[in-house]
């Protein structure tokens, strides 16, 4: 059972297009205790995946740097590289792999697909997000629909 649970999803309007990353960190009883939505201007799909997928473990090691983790994603891409199941050849790819497994040790951290309709929160993030880029603007946390349970 995981202490924490980081759902991450990454989404681009065109490939490459307006960009974004949505990431989220919810205790054992799914209450989310954080939330980050990152405006990432012009970026492919797969950038943005792994950035919310950044995003997310970077949350996580903020709460708990020594906490067991389950990264759960709709991205079947990322989930597998980062599990070691698929290589990962586009050099781009393999740095946010790097950047990722660097956050917090992989051994604390499990990864699992899950279908895109289970990973709603984390859309509406991204979404929001791209929303934010494609107006130039900063994400506002205070305008979220998605919020830290307090």
């Amino acid at each position: 059972m995981p202490d924490l649970i980081v759902e991450a999803d990454g989404g681009s309007r065109g490939n490459p297009g307006i960009a974004g990353s949505g990431a989220l960190v919810r205790d054992a009883s799914g209450r989310i205790l954080a939330a980050r939505a990152t405006p990432l201007g012009r970026a492919s799909n797969n950038v943005a995946e792994y950035t919310g997928l950044i995003e997310g473990l970077r949350l996580a090691r903020d709460i708990d740097d020594a906490a067991q983790i389950e990264v759960r994603m709709d991205s079947k891409l990322v989930v597998e590289q980062m599990s070691g199941r698929w290589r990962i050849r586009h050099e781009d790819m393999r740095r946010l792999a790097a950047e990722a497994a660097a956050v917090l040790p992989l051994m604390n951290v499990t990864f699992t697909w899950i279908p895109r309709a289970q990973n709603g929160d984390a859309d509406a993030l991204s979404n929001e997000a791209m929303d934010a880029s494609a107006a130039g603007r900063r994400w506002d946390p205070a305008s979220s629909r998605i919020r830290p349970e307090r």
